[in-house]
């Protein structure tokens, strides 16, 4: 029986840190920052945010350094890793991850202001946003 792994998150990044190995080779990990909106039974809204732990390698995981910042909203593909690992008091521990091997940055530079004007309802065509068809899932 085949099986897939493959896991894809939007969200923003909490914490970023980047190490070297022995061999040169980054490593990248971050958290990532999901949150979910919705209006309950009675009207009132509801949020909860849940935190993905993602791990990036190499190339991936050097340009994470460079251009990622805190509050960065990104886009990540991956597969689901459990690895377990002793702690100091030598207790076994398990940590579920992310191993990304896609990542976009969303979004546009943080201090930089837009080039152009943003469209006017105007110049999207006849009816403006009156027209505009969005059923598209997201």
């Amino acid at each position: 029986m085949a099986s897939v792994n493959t896991c894809i998150f939007v969200g923003n990044v909490g914490k970023i840190e980047t190490r070297f190995l022995t061999n040169g080779e980054a490593v990248t990990n971050l958290s990532l920052a999901c949150n979910e909106t919705w209006k309950d039974k009675s009207g009132a809204k509801q949020e909860k945010c849940e935190w993905v732990n993602c791990t990036m390698y190499k190339k991936l995981a050097e340009i994470a350094q460079e251009y990622i910042k805190v509050g960065s909203q990104i886009f990540v593909s991956g597969k689901m890793s459990t690895r377990k690992w002793q702690d100091k008091e030598g207790k076994d521990r398990y940590t579920t991850e992310i191993i990304v091997n896609e990542m976009k940055m969303l979004g546009g530079k943080p201090d930089s202001a837009p080039s152009e004007k943003p469209a006017k309802p105007a110049d999207m065509g006849k009816g403006g946003m009156d027209n505009f068809d969005d059923d598209i899932p997201f």
